[in-house]
């Protein structure tokens, strides 16, 4: 298998046999077809090693990261190729790996797969993802070619400005870990009749995760961690998806998110009960009835969003994880070099705002800025540390000798001296730019079209 190579993030909608994609009832590939023969094929392959090598990730129960895969390869594929094709390939337990919720909120749990493991998964993915994409919903934008979180809150919108306010708001408990195989596998093998593939994704399902030193069986759930639980789940969740359709609502979904709106609240709670019995007895899915709820869309949060009208805005959630991250990468007791701070705190609010520069609320950005600043200025302030040290900047940077000195010995907290005269009139806001630090307001106002 080849190392290197870009990543394809070809977004091509013609399914394999050279039928245009479109929706259901569109020319499909035979679904007697053999597909493992192209999943093993090595185009595919090398397709989907580049994009486990790009996506990078920690290594699995074998150890193997992704630097030393094409050498373990070079040795043992011919092998691996030979199991996977006559059916006696073993996918190994997932690595379990605990991560933090964005703002500490608690941990998620992954299941790490072997390289091994990512790059067959990844090679599935893409061969079935031609097969079942193309008919999904139109209301469906998670872990899509050519979709994203912003189309799904675009479509929100134009709802929204049609008159639908009132949402039905369900939360899938723990929907990775509850989906159940065969309820799961049915559905894949609608339109996926190869019995060797077939045996293999449920291979992958019940794989186990490795926890300390004992393998725990996974009865149910998709592996979080897997190229292949996205496509899994949208092909799961369009059961609902067209129970939806069919019954004429109005709806985004992204992944196991899901909102349906409605125009009144009497509706709303109609449509609530209904959605919910037909997930639980249809797809045996767990609707958490605490969480999931009927309000006015004013009132819900969506993908990290809030509405006013059909305006978006930051949830308080949004804007408090984003002070969690800031903090942590503007703490005093950071121990490294302002140009790596501001260097790996302006890589954060690039991708912050790629993200959350759609929103039409112009009004924090400012007080934002401001936060910022004052807290990088409190950086400096530390870094500094010695009377004379900060006495000597403070000068070269302009800031009249009597405020340099009586704020340099000062005794109040580093936090309050951050907003002081002295260190705003040296450490000015051109000055800071000129050092690295990135502004909101210009990501937001570029975001918009104004820069």
């Amino acid at each position: 298998m080849s190392q290197g190579g870009a990543v394809n993030h070809s977004t091509t909608t013609t399914n394999p046999t050279g039928g245009v994609a479109g929706r259901r009832g569109a020319t499909q590939p035979s679904l007697h077809e053999d597909l493992m023969a192209r999943v093993m094929d090595r185009a595919n392959l090398q397709r989907a090693w580049r994009r486990v090598k790009a996506n990078a990730g920690a290594p699995g129960v074998d150890g193997i990261t992704v630097d030393e895969f094409p050498a373990f390869m070079r040795t043992h594929w011919p092998a691996i190729r030979t199991a996977v094709l006559d059916g006696s390939y073993q996918p190994s337990p997932g690595r379990r790996k605990s991560i933090p919720k964005p703002g500490g909120r608690g941990e998620r749990r992954l299941g790490i797969p072997t390289v091994t493991d990512r790059v067959i998964a990844q090679a599935i993915q893409q061969v079935l993802t031609p097969i079942f994409d193309p008919e999904f919903s139109e209301s469906s934008f998670g872990f899509r070619p050519g979709r994203s979180a912003h189309g799904a809150l675009r479509q929100l919108q134009a709802h929204l400005r049609a008159g639908y306010r009132v949402a039905v708001d369900l939360d899938l408990e723990k929907f990775f870990d509850r989906v159940v195989p065969d309820v799961l596998m049915a559905r894949v093998a609608r339109k996926v009749r190869d019995q060797r593939l077939l045996a293999l994704i449920g291979r992958y399902l019940r794989a186990g995760v490795l926890v300390g030193d004992v393998i725990q069986p996974t009865e149910i759930g998709t592996p979080q961690g897997s190229p292949l639980s996205p496509l899994l789940a949208n092909v799961l969740l369009d059961d609902l998806d067209q129970e939806l359709e069919r019954r004429g609502h109005r709806f985004v979904r992204y992944a196991d998110d899901v909102l349906i709106v409605v125009r009144s609240l009497r509706a709303a709670e109609r449509v609530k009960a209904s959605v919910a019995r037909y997930l639980t007895t249809k797809l045996r899915l767990v609707v958490n009835e605490q969480k999931s709820r009927v309000a006015r869309t004013d009132e819900c949060t969506f993908l990290g969003f809030t509405f006013r009208g059909s305006k978006l805005r930051w949830s308080d959630r949004s804007i408090a994880d984003f002070q969690h991250r800031v903090r942590r990468l503007t703490g005093r007791s950071w121990g490294v070099s302002m140009e790596y701070r501001l260097y790996k705190l302006a890589q954060y609010l690039r991708g912050w705002m790629a993200y959350f520069g759609i929103s039409d609320y112009y009004r924090p950005v400012p007080e934002i800025d401001h936060w910022i600043r004052r807290r990088i200025r409190m950086c400096y302030w530390k870094q500094w540390r010695w009377a004379r040290t900060k006495v000597r900047n403070l000068l070269a940077l302009g800031t009249r000798k009597r405020e340099a000195i009586l704020t340099a010995i000062s005794r109040k907290s580093y936090w309050h001296l951050s907003k002081s005269l002295a260190t705003q009139t040296g450490m000015t806001n051109a000055w800071l730019a000129s050092q690295g630090l990135l502004s909101i307001r210009d990501l937001w106002l570029k975001a918009h079209g104004y820069a």
